[in-house]
């Protein structure tokens, strides 16, 4: 999968997080989540550094620290309109699975540039096939996605 990025759905203004299958049919699969989360994957996404550490910064600097690699996030699951992901994580004790919400481990995977996969299933069920949209389109989508960047600041998510 290709993390497309984050958006506002319109006209409800719930985050989404957007990813395109990047081979077979190219379905999107949109994957609502919380607006800290669509912050923290936006941030990452545009390479800004946040004066503390976010939660997601915190927890990829524990791996490294612990000579773990996040080595794929899969989305597994979609029950009851809840999806579910796993993070594959690697180390000198072997691999292992650890169940995650699909909003952290993108967040995670938007730090380390590990890859993205869903299951066959989730894109069965929640996919949807692009229509052929032109530039402008696009376009809109892109200046959407450059507004929530611009107005959200670190400083939104101190406690």
């Amino acid at each position: 999968m290709e993390l497309v990025g984050v958006r506002v759905e319109l006209p409800t203004q719930a985050p989404i997080v957007l990813l395109r299958e990047t081979g077979g049919e190219s379905r999107l699969l949109p994957i609502f989540i919380g607006g800290p989360e669509a912050a923290a994957i936006a941030l990452a996404l545009e390479g800004v550094d946040t004066p503390r550490p976010m939660t997601h910064d915190l927890f990829t600097s524990v791996l490294a620290d612990f000579g773990l690699e996040l080595q794929k996030v899969i989305v597994t699951e979609l029950k009851e309109r809840t999806f579910y992901a796993e993070l594959d994580l690697a180390g000198p004790s072997g691999t292992r699975r650890v169940s995650s919400r699909p909003s952290d481990a993108i967040a995670l995977a938007a730090r380390t540039g590990s890859p993205i996969f869903a299951d066959e299933e989730v894109l069965d069920q929640a996919g949807y096939r692009a229509e052929e949209s032109d530039g402008e389109e696009q376009e809109e989508v892109l200046e959407e996605f450059r507004n929530f960047i611009e107005k959200v600041r670190p400083e939104d998510f101190e406690s």
